[in-house]
């Protein structure tokens, strides 16, 4: 293996950040984000990014705004 840093998470850092978006929480907290991050073995700027196209991907696939906005909107 390289010595390079990959363009994106391993299948298991995925695995792990698709576990707690999934069973934990979709909006992780800053502390909460912190310890993901930790046991993913990425950064916490990794992580917060994961998560945010992570949930952009959900919201679409639920049929919602790919944005949080207010329901008067």
């Amino acid at each position: 293996m390289s010595a390079e840093p990959t363009n994106g998470p391993t299948e298991d850092q995925v695995e792990i950040l698709e576990y707690n978006f999934n069973k934990v929480n979709k909006h992780p907290d800053p502390t909460t984000l912190c310890l993901i991050a930790a046991e993913a073995g990425l950064t916490e700027e990794e992580t917060q990014k994961w998560f945010k196209e992570r949930l952009a991907q959900w919201r679409q696939s639920e049929g919602l705004p790919s944005e949080c906005r207010s329901v008067t909107d």
